[in-house]
């Protein structure tokens, strides 16, 4: 099993190749859970994630003779980057397999590194499967994202930062997919600071560590439905799953609307743009984890997030935040009326931000319309507030 020597010996190996990402205090984050928390920025990290730590150290060991056969490896993006980097670094040919709706940034960089980019499938595990029948067809080694002893000791390198970093820290925070991050720095740490906590976080739609963890062996998610596509993987690797159900780890799960309110806050609060997945840790911490020894450190795994789904994910945490409105108002198809409707909206402080009409709805008056509007709020007192001043106006509305 890893132990803290694996551990040290690949943190020699990443020196001068993976940055040594900073720590920053969230005051924010710290008045949420009652404990100091600070925030351990790998989405700063080369890459934009804590992958190139594990795919160095793995392909860095490979023989000579494996090196020159390439490696292949299958990703929803950050693993992928990893990979890509560390055999431009490395002179290694590199072949990736991604799934098919992966984000585009990520596999626009992943080719920028120089690795060649296979779309195929739905998921990571699908991509996986690919992944295994290229590296049996052409002889490449195979990369795995997680389920790998150097893998896991170069993730666990981020534990000994931590120790460093924040001397006297009681509790780590993990997002977990497959649990190579989470393995590697409980190994780490079992040895080198057996006092601390370690808790683990899964998306609640990607979940298959609490009951895999309960039954005492590996068992697949029951579904991948989740905004965090860098942890929604269907089976916990056999290499992390051991060490982390041999140190009793517990793992808990957050909401999609857990992942926005966090991604939301770390923009506004942390200034740090990190994807769902990396948005994890702080997650829990402010849906409440219980009660928590500080200092804390919430580990923010990644960065690379898709524009697109920054703005969905925006616009959803704003609404989960209370900070956004979407309303169904029914008025009398007569000139003046939308005037009306949105006289009373300004009068409630409420900013529109889209206006759509509907007279299609099945149930409409002959002399009616439907109108959606979008109206941004200043929280939930403010949209509660909004809601009474139409109803008192006279207006039929439903929120949604």
């Amino acid at each position: 099993m890893t132990g803290l020597a694996d551990v040290r010996a690949a943190a020699a190996l990443l020196d001068g190749v993976a940055d040594r990402t900073p720590v920053q205090l969230s005051r924010a984050l710290s008045q949420v859970c009652g404990a100091e928390v600070w925030l351990k920025c790998e989405n700063l990290q080369r890459a934009g994630s804590f992958k190139l730590r594990g795919a160095y150290v793995r392909m860095a060991r490979l023989s000579p003779q494996e090196q020159a056969r390439g490696v292949v490896a299958a990703s929803a993006g950050n693993h992928a980057q990893g990979v890509a980097l560390a055999a431009r670094m490395l002179g290694l040919t590199a072949v990736v397999f991604m799934p098919a709706d992966a984000a585009l940034p990520k596999i626009a960089a992943t080719r920028d590194y120089g690795a060649r980019v296979e779309l195929v499938g739905a998921s990571v595990d699908e991509a996986l499967v690919h992944a295994r029948e290229y590296a049996e067809r052409t002889g490449a080694v195979l990369i795995h994202p997680f389920d790998h002893e150097d893998v896991v000791a170069g993730q666990g390198t981020i534990a000994l930062e931590i120790v460093e970093q924040v001397p006297d820290v009681a509790t780590v925070i993990v997002p977990i997919g497959g649990g190579g991050l989470a393995a590697g720095v409980v190994a780490a740490l079992a040895e080198l600071r057996p006092d601390v906590r370690v808790i683990g976080v899964q998306a609640a739609r990607a979940a298959a560590y609490p009951a895999s963890l309960a039954a005492g062996h590996p068992i697949p998610a029951p579904e991948l439905r989740t905004m965090a596509d860098g942890i929604a993987v269907g089976m916990p690797g056999s290499v992390p799953f051991e060490i982390l159900s041999s140190h009793h780890v517990e793992v808990q799960c957050v909401s999609e609307e857990d992942l926005s309110r966090a991604l939301l806050l770390l923009a506004e609060r942390a200034k740090m743009l990190v994807e769902p997945s990396g948005a994890a840790a702080a997650a829990a911490l402010m849906a409440g984890v219980g009660p928590l020894t500080g200092p804390v450190v919430a580990i923010l795994s990644g960065g690379n997030i898709d524009p697109l789904v920054l703005m969905r994910v925006v616009r959803h945490g704003l609404a989960s935040a209370g900070r956004f409105l979407q309303l169904q108002v029914r008025i009398d198809d007569t000139p003046g009326a939308l005037a009306d409707l949105l006289r009373a909206l300004a009068d409630t402080g409420g900013n529109v931000m889209h206006v759509s009409h509907a007279r299609t709805v099945g149930d409409l008056q002959l002399d009616e319309v439907a109108i959606v509007v979008q109206v941004e709020t200043k929280g939930p007192d403010h949209c509660e507030y909004v809601l009474q001043h139409l109803r008192e106006a006279g207006y039929r509305l439903t929120d949604g």
